[in-house]
């Protein structure tokens, strides 16, 4: 039987991975993408919007090139500390199931193997459901929920639906290499200023509204769109009026939601968080409200990337001593 069974290889299951490594313990990570696989996802080209500092696996290791580093750079820094570290990290592997409970152990049903663990962190991340806007027309093929890279949409009329700083950037990217681009945003999204309040990014809001000036990016406040077609798209503004686009592409890019289905088929509770639904935990501990089961990362309270490095760092030396006083019984 496994210690520590980790669900998730982002910041917060390396690191969780790292430190089960430095107590002796048993584990293993699953991750039904590739290392890092959030990471991977960003836009082609992105400059991350924080310092190294906040998101090297260690302190001193993240050297970019500028001030920020970029989607690669980020990319490679956490691959290398799988390597150098020599972590256990199946990747391609999906779970399906987790079952059982602390006096027992957990079993792990992935679509590979079955495993055993006495306990199960769950570093899942945020992205597994994209919201969605839920109006006729989304099922298109033409319409994204994510992001990758704006060089196939050059002469083409792109819509982008958003406030935060992943729509801008999207926004900014398409318009800067070619792509007929609108802008979709709420009035209160685009008049906020406020870092702290989920205001896009001064370094991407001046070129994107360079564009705007330029003539080469339109930006619509609206209410909500309305349908989306297979050469346009109709939404209603925040004046009421109604209006259709030219469209060949559509971006919606209003968040994303972690899967709690499996925590919650454990018993697991959940509560309203800042954004959305997030598991109950003890907040010393990050362990749920089902004994022995923990959480880490992105789709808990500690949603900023360094906190998804520094808890596990704080809640795997409790697990281990937890299972040291179990077997010293």
């Amino acid at each position: 039987m496994l210690d520590l069974l980790i669900i998730g290889a982002g910041p917060a299951g390396l690191s969780a991975a790292d430190a089960a490594a430095q107590q002796g313990l048993d584990y293993l990570v699953i991750e039904k993408g590739t290392i890092a696989n959030t990471i991977r996802l960003y836009p082609v080209g992105r400059t991350l919007f924080s310092t190294p500092n906040e998101l090297e696996m260690r302190e001193a290791t993240l050297r970019p090139l500028c001030e920020k580093p970029t989607r690669d750079e980020l990319l490679t820094h956490n691959i290398h500390f799988v390597l150098e570290k020599d972590l256990k990290v199946n990747t391609d592997e999906r779970v399906v199931d987790v079952s059982g409970d602390v006096e027992q152990g957990f079993f792990i049903t992935t679509d590979r193997a079955e495993y055993h663990a006495a306990r199960v962190l769950f570093a899942i991340g945020a992205m597994d459901i994209p919201r969605r806007l839920n109006v006729p027309g989304e099922e298109l093929s033409k319409v994204h929920h994510l992001f990758v890279e704006p060089y196939p949409y050059v002469r083409k009329d792109a819509l982008v639906v958003g406030g935060g700083n992943s729509a801008a950037e999207a926004a900014l990217f398409l318009s800067e290499e070619g792509a007929r681009t609108t802008l979709a945003i709420w009035r209160d999204d685009w008049e906020n200023r406020d870092p702290k309040a989920g205001a896009m990014k001064h370094w991407v809001r001046t070129p994107l509204e360079a564009e705007i000036d330029a003539g080469r990016l339109r930006v619509v406040l609206y209410k909500h769109v309305d349908e989306i077609g297979e050469k346009d798209v109709t939404l209603t503004t925040e004046t009421g009026e109604s209006l259709t686009l030219p469209n060949d592409v559509v971006f919606v890019l209003v968040g994303s939601d972690a899967d709690l289905t499996m925590l919650k088929s454990l018993g697991v509770k959940t509560e309203a968080g800042k954004l959305t639904e997030v598991p109950v935990y003890e907040t010393e501990t990050f362990e749920t409200t089902v004994r022995g089961i923990y959480v880490a990362g992105h789709f808990t309270h500690a949603r900023h990337i360094k906190a998804a490095i520094d808890v596990p760092r704080q809640i795997v030396p409790h697990i281990a001593k937890d299972l040291a006083l179990m077997s010293s019984r």
